[in-house]
């Protein structure tokens, strides 16, 4: 073989790693691709790859890759059903979280959409909805639905358009506003592939029996295949399969989340784990004595991003770095005292409508529920007080703010000791 052709195939090889590489990214970052529209190029990676990243998946995670001619789906399930800090969100310029409202709307347009013809007006879905809701199994849970008020038509526009995002509904004429002050219609096209891969549970949900939530979204994640857990083989894969999860999805896997075992798998396999989904992904781990993260270099495969730009952004950053110089928790209202000092400081840079007075409660809620989203933080209750606190979580670290020092006035002892601590 020539040089040439040696070179030839190292070319080759690194052509396909950065291929299959861009498509796994594409699919953590949205887990339904369609074959037109703005996934398109990602699709056809998906697509042209789908073998290896299949394997891939179903090793390391659990998670099933779904592709044809019109979708690629990973049916993701998540490494804890217990964190509810990345909802579902509205899509467009508003970006509010789905309430239990919106989320209970959504599952009742997915069954009617399952029954309906390829096209379908929002009138008539919306019409279609409140004959479900008045199911006498819901209508015991307190959740009622006339769509008659502007809110809860504003919250079904909500879930529409959520629907339009993912491609199940195609808008073919017709304004949801128009909807919402109730004066027009809109028409959609139902695609139905889209529809049939939207679900991305183990079991079908007409399947879970547990009597209670938390035992309901275990039977809807979990894998039947594992449920015996009788041999080592089969628990080591679980574990790796959650473990995985977690660091694919979580901003930082802390170890005082694990249990015994999960802890002594990781201590065991995370060289392997880390490697491989640094090898898939490119992101890089950054091991602590606390956890790990995966760190994105890129900075896409996140839904939330800190720093950024904005008055909201700034807030969150200063409060950030206030945060991880506190040695506990910190009652949510001295954090809006402190933004009220920051206001005088920083204002003359924040929107208008920031400085206005009582608009840091506002601005400590935004800032918060992104710190935690990121776990740079935990909400809490005072026991003694009972008001609500927030306190540092160890990776909220990195934004603490020390005194400078100079490396001219440092000796190699007290710069190695001070590099030593900053790498914790």
């Amino acid at each position: 073989m020539s040089p040439a052709d040696t070179a030839l195939g190292v070319r080759n090889r690194e052509q396909r790693d950065s291929e299959v590489r861009r498509a796994a990214r594409a699919l953590l970052r949205e887990p339904l691709l369609l074959a037109d529209g703005p996934t398109a190029d990602e699709f056809r990676l998906v697509r042209q790859h789908a073998r290896d990243l299949r394997e891939w998946f179903d090793r390391n995670t659990g998670w099933a890759l779904h592709v044809d001619a019109e979708v690629a789906r990973l049916r993701k399930s998540p490494g804890s059903t217990a964190d509810p800090t990345h909802p579902a969100r509205e899509a467009g310029g508003a970006r509010s979280a789905f309430t239990r409202r919106r989320y209970v709307l959504f599952c009742l347009a997915l069954a009617v959409l399952e029954r309906s013809e390829a096209q379908i007006a929002l009138g008539r879905l919306a019409s279609q909805i409140v004959l479900e809701a008045a199911e006498p199994s819901l209508a015991r849970t307190g959740i009622a639905f006339t769509l008659e008020e502007r809110g809860e038509r504003t919250d079904l526009v909500a879930v529409v358009r959520l629907l339009v995002r993912t491609g199940l509904l195609v808008r073919v004429a017709g304004d949801e506003e128009d909807y919402v002050r109730a004066t027009g219609d809109v028409l959609y096209d139902v695609r139905r592939r889209v529809l049939a891969g939207l679900l991305s549970g183990r079991v079908g949900p007409s399947m879970a029996t547990a009597g209670d939530l938390d035992g309901r979204l275990s039977e809807l994640t979990s894998d039947p295949a594992l449920a015996a857990m009788d041999s080592d083989d089969l628990r080591n894969r679980a574990l790796r399969h959650l473990l995985t999860r977690r660091l694919l999805d979580d901003p930082v896997l802390y170890h005082d989340t694990l249990t015994e075992a999960e802890t002594a798998y990781l201590t065991s396999q995370r060289a392997a784990i880390t490697r491989r989904i640094t090898e898939l992904t490119g992101l890089v781990p950054e091991v602590r004595r606390e956890g790990i993260a995966m760190v994105d270099p890129e900075d896409d495969l996140t839904d939330v991003r800190m720093p950024e730009k904005g008055t909201h952004g700034h807030v969150t950053l200063l409060l950030a770095e206030h945060l991880a110089g506190q040695a506990g928790p910190v009652a949510v209202a001295a954090l809006e005292a402190r933004v009220r000092e920051l206001a005088g400081e920083y204002g003359k840079y924040w929107a208008k409508t920031a400085r206005d007075p009582g608009a840091e409660g506002e601005l400590v809620a935004r800032a918060v529920e992104k710190l935690e989203a990121l776990a740079l933080a935990a909400t809490g209750t005072d026991p003694a007080t009972g008001e609500r606190t927030v306190a540092p979580l160890p990776a909220l670290a990195r934004y603490a703010v020390g005194t400078p020092v100079m490396a001219a006035d440092e000796g190699p002892r007290q710069r190695n000791r001070r590099r030593r601590r900053q790498a914790g």
